[in-house]
């Protein structure tokens, strides 16, 4: 878990980029912005926020030991 006085800061800016999609997932995102990581997501909600996004299968194929 992430301390949410770290990200707090980072509330407005995430909730710009996805309100209009779900503006609960607003902390997951500011995270995201925090530590410039993708967030791994089935979600479309977080696409076209600017924060990269991974789903599930493409996390596999990335682990998958014939991938490296």
């Amino acid at each position: 878990p992430i301390d949410a006085e770290l990200y707090q800061s980072l509330q407005q800016p995430a909730l710009a980029r996805i309100v209009e999609r779900d503006p609960d997932d607003w902390p997951a995102l500011a995270c995201a912005m925090l530590l410039d990581c993708p967030v791994w997501t089935e979600d479309a909600d977080f696409f076209g926020t600017g924060v990269a996004t991974w789903t599930t299968s493409r996390v596999r194929l990335y682990l998958a030991p014939e991938a490296h």
